[in-house]
């Protein structure tokens, strides 16, 4: 906590160090599982935060929708509480809540999350490389924690701000465990923006019939091998966010998918440790609309139907052999991140018929050996990472076509030796990541058709990490 005061109070006058330290030396912002109160101590951290980051974020958030400046940055810090304390997770969480319901644009919500970190509010890790800079495309590797009772601190705000609080709901099932303790959310469910629930095994029984006609978010965590989705999700006509999250080490099987077929709103998807059996075909058509599909550690989705309005597709952690055809027939698509999937061995012949795609993650593939030749067809195509793919052996002349190509991340390619003449051709690339060997190449290429060109040697920087959850 000092760390997070010190951040916060930098720069202030003398005076302003010396009221603080009074304050904490009086014992005023102890907490009250001591006898006073626990959360407020940190009080000073949020507070001094406002004041500090006043001035930056005046110059961030440019949108007509916000009418003071500290609500926005109270909001968001709020958020985080409704995530659990004890888990990393992914920060395209919590960025998507703030874009989809916030009406944040997204670099103003990266911004405010670099901040919250800066601040020593949460704590920003990488599952791959260490760094935590927000650079194109790599939010979806970043995941983040709370440090020293930050979530605790959200929730106590929260709680003690009517207005703010009864935008959110937090139900822990073991605090809820009778029809009397559900029956006295009912005026609050009416009005909750975001919710966030955390059990254990969930039959269709178990749940109790609640309506939550205003909510826009929401976060399901739990702990089980079976997982039923309570039916008051077809009450949420608003929904725009939903994540299910599962906390136990084993993958979950989840039932009750019909409800899905009421989310005509969703636009994002976040799934993690999750096994869906066949969705039924409403189901799927209720799914046309979202834009933002992200699963983690999934299984079933071999026969993936095309949503045709999907603009970002993330799949994380996949065990299956083979990307499902599906994703070849999404022309939407802006953004494609496929990663650590270490049994994949080939993509799609017709993924290159993604092409309206942008940006494009082949990263920690190891049994990856080539990419498809159509991949030249993906010619609105930016940044490409190809990171971590150590079987790969050569890039395809096709590669040549990219002529938008801006960024390419080629570290870690251990058996890639030598680089298709083609590459002289790509004459908007302006940064290459990559090894030494074969920088030497890229340094040719430079000298020879891309002036501009950028090549920036690193070491290896793999790491294990995302498994300390």
């Amino acid at each position: 906590m000092v760390s997070v005061i010190a951040n916060c109070m930098h720069g202030e006058s003398h005076k302003a160090w010396m009221r603080a330290t009074n304050k904490i030396c009086k014992g005023k912002y102890r907490s009250e599982h001591h006898g006073k109160g626990l959360y407020k101590l940190p009080q000073i951290s949020t507070d001094s935060l406002s004041d500090v980051l006043c001035q930056y974020l005046q110059y961030a958030l440019h949108f007509a929708s916000i009418h003071s400046l500290d609500d926005v940055l109270k909001e968001c810090f709020l958020d985080l509480g409704l995530f659990l304390g004890d888990r990393k997770i992914c920060a395209d969480a919590i960025l998507d809540i703030w874009v989809y319901v916030r009406k944040l644009q997204r670099h103003d919500a990266i911004d405010i999350l670099s901040q919250l970190a800066s601040s020593n509010l949460l704590n920003l890790t990488s599952n791959s490389r260490g760094s935590t800079t927000m650079s194109y495309g790599n939010t979806s590797e970043l995941y983040f924690s709370h440090r020293d009772g930050m979530r605790n601190l959200a929730m106590y705000l929260g709680h003690h701000d009517n207005i703010l609080h009864c935008k959110r709901l937090f139900i822990e099932r073991k605090n809820f465990g009778s029809l009397e303790k559900w029956e006295l959310l009912r005026d609050r469910a009416s009005h909750t923006q975001i919710l966030s629930i955390l059990t254990g095994p969930m039959e269709e029984n178990d749940w109790y019939d609640m309506n939550f006609p205003e909510t826009e978010a929401l976060l399901l965590f739990f702990t089980s091998t079976e997982y039923f989705l309570p039916q008051f999700l077809k009450s949420m006509k608003k929904l725009k966010f939903l994540m299910i999250f599962n906390c136990g080490t084993n993958k979950a099987i989840v039932k009750g998918l019909d409800v899905l077929s009421s989310l005509t709103q969703l636009k994002s998807v976040r799934l993690e440790r999750l096994i869906l059996p066949f969705v039924e075909k409403r189901g799927i058509e209720a799914l046309q609309n979202i834009e933002k599909l992200s699963l983690s550690l999934c299984e079933g989705f071999e026969n993936i139907s095309p949503f045709t309005k999907l603009k970002d597709f993330n799949l994380d952690h996949s065990n299956d052999l083979d990307l499902p055809l599906g994703i070849c027939k999404m022309p939407s698509t802006l953004s494609c991140s496929i990663t650590n999937c270490h049994q994949l061995q080939n993509l799609p012949y017709d993924f290159g018929n993604m092409s309206n795609l942008r940006m494009l993650r082949l990263s920690a593939l190891p049994r990856l050996e080539q990419l498809p030749v159509s991949i030249g067809k993906l010619v609105q195509l930016e940044y490409l990472d190809i990171s971590l793919c150590e079987g790969l052996k050569e890039l395809p002349k096709e590669i040549g076509q990219l002529k938008k190509l801006r960024e390419l991340d080629m570290r870690e390619c251990t058996r890639l030796m030598a680089l298709a003449s083609t590459v002289c051709e790509l004459s908007s690339l302006k940064l290459v990541t990559c090894d030494v060997t074969i920088g030497k190449q890229w340094l040719r290429a430079k000298n020879i058709s891309i002036p501009e060109l950028r090549v920036e040697i690193v070491e290896a920087r793999f790491s294990l990490g995302w498994l300390d959850d």
